[in-house]
């Protein structure tokens, strides 16, 4: 696996301070956002990159294993176990790792071979087996509008080059990662892919508000409808309703409908709820006649 060189994705310094790192991944992420460059593979190839740079390189820890250990950062704790194992035993094997020959191993004839075979500087090979090591994840984010994110459907990643066909389900919230299991990086001397971690990012809708799976909404009323009552066309996720309004409705208040709210995750057939606010409008531009007629009213109160 070809190595990646976060430092120069974000343009920084190996020296660069965590908030060196934070404006240097803000600007390169407003700058290749997908939303400004629609279309363009490029840039949202780069995206991806730049996400992937700034989660290793902003977490101290990470960063940490990957100054030492570059690519091969996520097995630092394997390879640190063994080292330890081998000071406590005198060098014999304890836990182990992939072997292409016979799956998890950890003889001791192959546990001096470790650190050579995870980087590569002998060709991993001793006593006619290759010692493989899991590949790097990856970690990707794709952006849903809310309502995409109530349907189940189906997208294309383009993740290192690499084509992948996903379903969403229904129901997924902003900030959810999922998992798919053997689609990051290709496996070392043969050892098992690494997997791909998806970070749904949901920005705000202009007309609903989502919490948990209830959708919230204002909805502007006329005076007259909320003083002698009516109805009022709403708009709903899945198109409008007609919803009546009982006599002397005060603003602000809320009224709930059942089911038809946003989709619960993995729960085919199950709904939240969507609460309606009513708001509230004073009439203006009145003519003489209404100004007189409100008038009378205020006398009359």
């Amino acid at each position: 696996m070809a190595y990646i060189d976060y430092y120069k994705i974000l343009g920084v310094d190996k020296s660069a301070s965590q908030d060196d790192i934070k404006k240097a991944f803000k600007k390169l992420a407003r700058k290749h956002h997908p939303d400004l460059n629609p279309n363009d593979a490029d840039a949202k190839r780069r995206f991806q990159e730049i996400n992937e740079a700034n989660e290793v390189l902003s977490d101290p820890e990470k960063r940490k294993k990957y100054d030492q250990y570059g690519e091969h950062w996520q097995h630092a704790d394997q390879f640190e176990a063994q080292q330890q194992q081998q000071r406590q035993y005198g060098g014999a094997g304890g836990g182990g790792y992939w072997s292409s020959a016979g799956g998890f191993s950890g003889d001791d004839g192959e546990f001096s071979d470790f650190f050579e075979s995870l980087f590569g500087s002998r060709g991993g090979r001793r006593g006619g087996r290759s010692a493989g090591f899991r590949g790097q994840d990856y970690n990707a984010q794709l952006q849903l509008s809310l309502r995409d994110a109530a349907q189940t459907h189906k997208q294309i990643l383009t993740v290192n080059d690499k084509k992948i066909r996903i379903t969403i389900p229904a129901g997924v919230e902003d900030g959810q990662t999922i998992k798919l299991g053997g689609q990051g990086a290709p496996g070392i001397n043969g050892g098992p892919a690494g997997d791909l971690y998806i970070t749904f990012v949901i920005p705000e809708d202009p007309v609903f508000k989502r919490l948990g799976n209830d959708l919230y909404v204002d909805v502007p009323l006329n005076l007259y409808t909320a003083v002698l009552g009516g109805e009022q066309v709403i708009d709903t996720l899945n198109g409008k309703v007609k919803l009546k309004v009982k006599p002397e409705s005060q603003n602000g208040t809320k009224v709930r409908l059942k089911g038809k709210g946003f989709p619960v995750y993995k729960k085919e057939g199950q709904f939240g709820d969507l609460i309606v606010t009513w708001s509230v409008e004073v009439p203006t531009h009145l003519t003489e006649k209404q100004k007189e007629l409100f008038q009378e009213l205020q006398r009359m109160s």
